[in-house]
């Protein structure tokens, strides 16, 4: 008769990284299958009309759009006019975050009008940017 006491069964040591990644890849998996689309705030909806137009002929050309691009947030709302002309129109305000309300302001794309630029402000601090496909 064999004595146990003491003695202890051991895995080994790669099995609880393979258990590991196993679980992780269901996680991604179940990730991907989940549709986010409700909970992340789209201000650019192509259900939206405009409130005002501003410039009818207004557009975005790709050179304008990689310009923009690459304005960092928080930068000022002259700093993006320098790129940009008027918009096409004002969409309505939103509160992006509780007490604060935001501007739209939106931007045809020369190169495909079906789809806008849509520029958001708080007072006059750039906060970012969405597209809206209006198709």
């Amino acid at each position: 008769m064999e004595r146990r006491l003491g003695m202890q069964h051991r895995y080994p040591r790669n099995v609880g990284v393979k258990y590991m990644l196993a679980g992780g890849s269901v996680i991604a998996a179940l990730g991907l299958l989940m549709d986010f689309r409700g909970l992340i705030p789209n201000f650019g909806a192509a259900t939206e009309r405009c409130q005002e137009i501003v410039q009818a002929k207004s557009v975005l050309s790709r050179e304008q759009l990689a310009q923009l691009l690459s304005v960092p947030e928080g930068s000022n709302r002259n700093q993006l006019r320098q790129i940009m002309n008027a918009p096409y129109c004002r969409l309505s305000n939103l509160e992006v975050r509780a007490g604060v309300t935001a501007q739209r302001e939106a931007y045809p794309l020369a190169f495909d009008p079906q789809t806008w630029f849509v520029v958001l402000y708080e007072g006059d601090q750039y906060i970012g940017y969405s597209f809206s496909f209006r198709r």
